[in-house]
């Protein structure tokens, strides 16, 4: 009869190892997830270091589903660049074009307008009602390069947010039915 208890004992003694080990890996994986978001964000100077380009008013230049990485530094603002801003009332960010710079010379301080390449006027409409010009606290970062088509993983989780569970359900499935 001993020897059942201790089995039962040495069974439930690996069960929550077993349990605690699929813990710590589940642990790591976010933790190594956020400190490489972290790095990239001191590395960019940036707080959003990776976006993805949600619609097609860049085009030809950047189609939609393109990745883009951002770099923000002192460095003035010039017409041409692409820039990624955040407007007040908007959630999500928008990738555009500087056209237009406006500086003040008593102030120093840099106005902005923007444009989407495909699109036939600047972006006043989408500013905040009665904003002109985008200020440098509305900018995120400047597109210093891209990667094509990547960012289309995002967009369909996005879009269809019952696929972003059941990628999320079976990360989990394969992270608990794994015997290491």
């Amino acid at each position: 009869m001993k020897w059942i208890r201790e089995s039962l004992d040495s069974i439930r003694s690996v069960k929550i190892r077993h349990v605690l080990t699929l813990l710590i890996r589940f642990g790591l994986i976010v933790t190594s997830t956020l400190i490489i978001w972290k790095g990239l964000m001191c590395i960019s100077g940036s707080a959003s270091p990776i976006v993805v380009v949600l619609s097609g008013s860049m085009e030809p230049g950047f189609k939609r589903g393109d990745i883009l990485f951002l770099h923000m530094n002192d460095n003035p603002i010039r017409a041409g660049e692409i820039v990624v801003f955040n407007v007040d009332e908007r959630e999500i960010p928008i990738v555009h074009r500087v056209i237009k710079v406006h500086e003040r010379e008593e102030t120093g301080e840099v106005d902005v307008l923007t444009k989407g390449d495909n699109n036939f006027g600047d972006d006043r409409l989408l500013y905040a009602p009665g904003q002109l010009w985008l200020q440098k606290h509305h900018i995120m970062g400047r597109a210093i390069g891209f990667l094509p088509y990547v960012g289309w993983a995002t967009i369909i989780m996005f879009e269809k947010p019952i696929i972003k569970y059941v990628i999320i359900g079976a990360l989990a499935l394969l992270l608990i039915s794994s015997k290491e």
